[in-house]
């Protein structure tokens, strides 16, 4: 299933051995000298743990269907992007999450 799914042009990492058996071919592998430049993502990562029990532990929390999960993913991301183009026209507000998961007219 992940060999279907759609693959990137461009991968960054650090220079980790492991990655270079992961990666796929003939896509690029840009090297970091250091991990200081993946804080967002990370970051990002992290959020999606925290909002989507699916995604925490196999054990515990789960998708029945894999259209679940791409639901949860996609609202997910709604909710985030809405929220962080929010964040720029008004830094000094953070508000939750929540407020920005469903559609507004």
């Amino acid at each position: 299933m992940l060999a279907e799914s759609v693959q990137g042009h461009d991968y960054y990492s650090d220079d980790y051995e492991a990655y270079k058996s992961v990666l796929y071919w003939p896509a690029i592998h840009h090297p970091m000298k250091d991990k200081s430049e993946t804080y967002s993502v990370e970051g990002t990562n992290a959020d999606l743990r925290h909002y989507l029990a699916r995604l925490r532990r196999r054990s515990r929390c789960f998708s029945r269907s894999e259209q679940a999960l791409h639901n949860a993913v996609k609202l997910f991301v709604y909710a985030y992007n809405c929220r962080q183009l929010f964040k720029q026209r008004f830094p000094t507000y953070n508000p939750p999450l929540m407020n920005f998961a469903t559609p507004r007219s």
